[in-house]
C-alpha cells in the first residue's frame, strides 16, 4: 500500500475521506476533485481492514468504474481493488440478479436486451396487434413504459392507473397500457429483461424476498453512489433499501450539476438526503482545481439564481484569468464561422492542440453550421458522443431521396429510400431486382421503372407499388431544373412522408430527429438566400442556379472523410452540454446563448424546469480551464425562415465585472469580435511565430484582421486566410457585388467576392 497517500489530500477531502461510518454526504463542487475523494475514501476502507468484498460503489458509466479501479490499484494494489463490488447501477445488480433471479422466475443466463431489440419486439408486437405505427411509435411506447418501470410500475399498475389510461386515450393511443402487457410477457416468455428491468427487477425481489435483502444488507457494508443527483426513484429506493441496516452510505454529487430531469433523475434525492438521514454529515468540497477565478466567480453569480439548492461558495486559488468573452453574430452561419476563426487563431499563435477546444451547444442539429465552419478551415474536429450531424440517420434518409432524384442510378440511395417511410416493398421484392438487374445487365433502377417487362414473379399489387415510387421519384426529378433547392427539398421532405412519420414520435429522441431535420432544411434555405455561392475553397461560382443538386455537390464534399485518420485523437470537440459534463477544456465556447434556444422554450412553463436549465448553464461554463467564449446570434434558421434571437437570460445573470461585452462596430464580423483585454497564458506551450507576419499581433487572439473592402485595388499584394499571398490582377463591380481576380502564389487565380473574402493589404 501506498504510503500517506492522505497527505496527498486538502483538509476538507481528507475529512469526507476520513469519515468511515454512518450517513455522509459529500457536495462536490466542479473541479473539487470529487473522483479523487471517492477513489481515497475506498482506499482508506481497505486500508482500515475493510473486507473489499463488502464494499459497493455505484457509479453513472463504465468509464468511471474503470478509472476509480485503475487508481484504488495503485494505491492498494490490485488484489484488493479488484475484489470491490464497483460499477454501474445496471452492471451491479445484473450480477445480483444472476445470482438471485431464479426467485423471479429468471434462468442464470437471462438475456438482456438492448435498445435495438426492443425496438424490433415492439415493431412485431404492433404487427401482430394489427396496429399503426404511426398511431404507435415504437420509441414513444417503449419511452412510456421505460418511464413506468424506473418509476416502480408494474404493467398492471398501469392497467389500473385511470390517470394514465385516461391520458393516453386522449391522445388517441388507447391501447397503450395493453401493449405493456403484451410487451412484458414477451421478454418474460424469452427469459429477457431490458435496462430497465434490471432496477425494477432488483427492487422487486429486494421488497418480496426479505431473505435476499438481508443477505445484501451484510453484504454490502459499505456504500458509496457517485453522482447521487443522478439517481432516479428505482435507484434511490434500491440505495435506500440496502443502505437501511448499516447506513453506511456516502453519497457523492452536486446538486447545481443535476442536469438529467428529462431521462427521470429526480434532484429531490440528493436535496433530501438529509431527511432521510438526520445524523448524516455534510462535506462540502468547494476548491476548484480546474477553472480559473473569472470562470469561477461568473459561474457562482449565475447558480446562486436557483432557489432549490444546497449553499456553496465555489472558489479556487488559480490565477485571476481573462474575463468571460461575448461573441455576437448576425446569424447562426456567422456564428459557427467567428468560432471557427478564434479556434483556428488561438491555435495558431499558442502551438495549442486542437483537442485543448471545446465547442458546446443545446441541441444536436447546432452543429450543421460549427461543423461546416470547421471544414472551411480545415480544423480536424469530432462529434462527441454522437454522429456527425449529415451521418445521423434521419439526415440520411433524407439525403438518400435528394441523391436518387439527381441520379436515377444512385443504387445505394435507391436502397435506402425506396421503403423509408414503409410502403410495402420489402426484402424478397428487393432481393428479385437484385437478381434481374444482375441477370439483364440493368441498373436497379432501370429494373423497377419497368418492372412488368421482367420475368420477377411479383404479384400485381408489388408491382403497382414499384411503379407507384418510381413515378413519385420521376416527379421529383423533373423539378430540380426548374425549382430551387429549397422548394424541393422542402416537398420532398413532406411528400416522401419522412417528416409524418418522425412528427409521429414525440419521445425526447424523436423531437430531436425531428429538429435535425429542419436544421437540414434551413441549411438548404440559407444556400438557396445567398446572392453569390461559393464553393467549399472559398471561390465564386459563375451563373449557378440554386437548384438541389448544387446544393449536394457541397454536401458531397463536406462529408467526405476518406482522408481522416481514425487514429487521430487532436480534434475539437463538438457536442452537447449534456455530454460535456464530467469533462474540461482549456478553451471552451458555448454557442447559441439565445432565448427559446437556452434556455429552452420548453423550460420556460415552470420554475423546476428553468432551475435545471440554469444547472445546465452552471454545468457548460465550469467545463472551461483558461477561456470561456459565449455567442449568439441576433439572427437563427428556424422552420425554414430566419428568426430573430434575442439573447439568453442566461448572459445577464453573469455578474457584469467577470464578462467582456462585445465590440459595437459597424462591420462588426470584420472586427475583431473576441477581443480580450489580457491575453491568457499558454498552456505550458511556447507562442508560435508564424512565417507570413512580420511581426506578432498585439493581441495574440485577435483573428485574422482584413482590410477594408473598399481599399482593393489592381495590383496590390493581398493576403488571403487559405489561399497565403497573392497579386490583385482585377476588381469589378461595387458594393456587396464587387469581385476581384487574385493570382496566388502556388494556388492560381481565385476569383472571390470582395464582402466576403477578407482579404488583407500587404502592399
Amino acid at each position: 500500500m501506498k504510503k500517506n497517500f492522505l497527505s496527498e489530500l486538502n483538509e476538507t477531502q481528507r475529512r469526507a475521506v476520513e469519515c468511515i461510518n454512518g450517513p455522509l454526504m459529500v457536495l462536490a463542487g466542479a473541479g473539487s476533485g470529487k473522483t479523487r475523494v471517492l477513489t481515497y475514501r475506498v482506499a482508506q476502507l481497505l486500508n482500515e481492514g475493510v473486507d473489499p468484498f463488502n464494499i459497493l460503489s455505484l457509479t453513472f458509466t463504465n468509464k468511471a468504474a474503470r478509472e476509480m479501479k485503475d487508481r484504488i490499484t495503485n494505491l492498494v494494489g490490485s488484489s484488493d481493488a479488484m475484489n470491490v463490488w464497483m460499477g454501474t447501477f445496471h452492471s451491479v445488480f445484473a450480477r445480483v440478479l444472476r445470482v438471485e433471479g431464479h426467485v423471479l422466475g429468471f434462468p442464470s443466463n437471462f438475456t438482456i436486451y438492448d435498445s435495438d431489440d426492443t425496438k424490433s419486439i415492439m415493431k412485431a408486437i404492433l404487427k401482430e396487434q394489427n396496429l399503426d405505427v404511426k398511431q404507435y411509435p415504437p420509441p414513444y411506447i417503449l419511452h412510456r413504459i421505460s418511464t413506468a418501470k424506473n418509476n416502480l410500475m408494474s404493467h398492471e399498475d398501469y392497467n389500473r392507473n385511470a390517470e394514465l389510461t385516461d391520458y393516453d386515450k386522449a391522445s388517441g393511443k388507447p391501447q397503450m397500457g395493453q401493449l405493456f402487457t403484451i410487451y412484458h410477457n414477451k421478454l418474460r416468455k424469452a427469459f429477457a429483461m431490458d435496462f430497465d428491468d434490471l432496477l425494477y427487477n432488483m427492487n422487486l425481489m429486494l421488497r418480496d424476498f426479505p431473505e435476499i435483502l438481508y443477505k445484501y444488507q451484510q453484504k454490502f457494508k459499505y456504500i458509496l453512489v457517485d453522482e447521487y443527483q443522478d439517481t432516479n426513484y428505482a435507484q434511490y429506493m434500491i440505495i435506500k433499501k440496502l443502505a437501511a441496516n448499516n447506513e453506511n452510505l456516502c453519497v457523492v454529487g452536486d446538486d447545481a450539476q443535476s442536469i438529467y430531469g428529462f431521462r427521470g433523475a429526480n434532484i429531490q434525492n440528493i436535496l433530501n438526503f438529509k431527511n432521510d438521514y438526520p445524523d448524516a454529515q455534510t462535506v462540502k468540497l468547494e476548491q476548484n482545481y480546474r477553472s480559473t477565478q473569472n470562470i469561477v466567480n461568473a459561474s457562482n453569480s449565475v447558480i446562486q439564481k436557483n432557489k432549490k439548492q444546497y449553499y456553496k461558495e465555489v472558489w479556487t486559488d488559480n490565477e485571476e484569468g481573462n474575463k468571460i468573452i461575448l461573441l455576437k453574430a448576425a446569424s447562426d452561419n456567422e456564428e459557427g464561422s467567428m468560432i471557427a476563426s478564434s479556434v483556428f487563431e488561438t491555435k495558431m499563435n499558442f502551438q495549442l492542440a486542437n483537442s485543448d477546444f471545446a465547442v458546446l451547444y443545446r441541441t444536436n442539429a447546432q452543429s450543421r453550421s460549427l461543423e461546416e465552419a470547421m471544414r472551411r478551415l480545415n480544423i480536424p474536429y469530432k462529434i462527441y458522443g454522437g454522429l456527425s450531424f449529415y451521418k445521423r440517420k434521419e439526415i440520411k434518409d433524407l439525403l438518400a431521396y435528394f441523391r436518387l432524384i439527381v441520379n436515377n442510378n444512385d443504387e445505394e440511395a435507391l436502397f435506402r429510400c425506396i421503403n423509408f417511410p414503409a410502403r410495402g416493398i420489402g426484402e424478397t421484392t428487393l432481393q428479385k431486382v437484385i437478381l434481374a438487374s444482375n441477370a439483364y445487365k440493368k441498373s436497379s433502377w432501370e429494373i423497377i421503372e419497368n418492372a412488368p417487362l421482367y420475368n420477377m414473379q411479383l404479384n400485381a399489387g408489388i408491382l403497382q407499388r414499384l411503379k407507384d415510387f418510381s413515378t413519385m421519384i420521376r416527379s421529383y426529378s423533373v423539378q430540380v431544373p426548374i425549382k430551387n433547392a429549397y422548394e424541393i427539398a422542402k416537398h420532398i421532405a413532406g411528400a416522401s412522408g419522412i417528416y409524418k412519420e418522425l412528427k409521429q414520435d414525440d419521445s425526447p429522441e424523436g423531437v430531436g430527429r425531428l429538429e435535425n431535420i429542419d436544421e437540414l432544411l434551413n441549411a438548404i434555405k440559407e444556400f438557396t438566400e445567398k446572392e453569390h455561392i461559393f464553393a467549399p475553397d472559398g471561390t465564386l461560382i459563375e451563373n449557378s442556379i440554386k437548384s438541389l443538386d448544387i446544393f449536394m455537390q457541397d454536401i458531397a464534399l463536406l462529408t467526405d472523410a476518406d482522408t481522416e485518420d481514425k487514429n487521430n485523437t487532436d480534434r475539437v470537440s463538438l457536442m452537447t452540454i449534456h455530454q460535456a459534463k464530467g469533462l474540461e477544456f482549456p478553451y471552451v465556447f458555448v454557442s447559441g446563448m439565445e432565448e427559446n434556444l437556452f434556455p429552452s422554450m420548453q423550460s420556460l412553463h415552470s420554475r423546476d424546469d428553468l432551475e435545471e436549465e440554469r444547472r445546465l448553464f452552471y454545468v457548460a461554463i465550469t467545463r472551461a480551464m483558461k477561456r470561456l467564449t459565449l455567442s449568439y446570434a441576433e439572427n437563427r434558421y428556424k422552420y425554414g425562415e430566419m428568426i430573430f434571437s434575442e439573447a439568453s437570460r442566461f448572459i445577464d445573470e453573469i455578474d457584469p465585472k467577470y464578462i467582456d461585452a462585445p465590440r459595437k462596430t459597424p462591420q462588426q464580423s470584420m472586427d475583431n469580435p473576441w477581443k480580450v483585454k489580457t491575453p491568457p497564458q499558454p498552456i505550458q506551450k511556447k507562442p508560435l511565430k508564424l512565417k507570413k507576419f512580420e511581426e506578432k499581433p498585439d493581441d495574440p487572439f485577435a483573428p485574422f484582421s482584413a482590410s477594408d473592402s473598399d481599399d482593393i485595388r489592381v495590383g496590390m499584394t493581398v493576403e488571403h486566410q487559405r489561399f497565403g499571398l497573392g497579386k490583385v490582377m482585377s476588381v469589378e463591380g461595387k458594393g456587396p457585388n464587387k469581385k476581384t481576380t487574385v493570382l496566388f502564389d502556388g494556388v492560381g487565380e481565385k476569383q472571390l467576392l470582395v464582402q466576403y473574402a477578407k482579404l488583407r493589404i500587404i502592399q
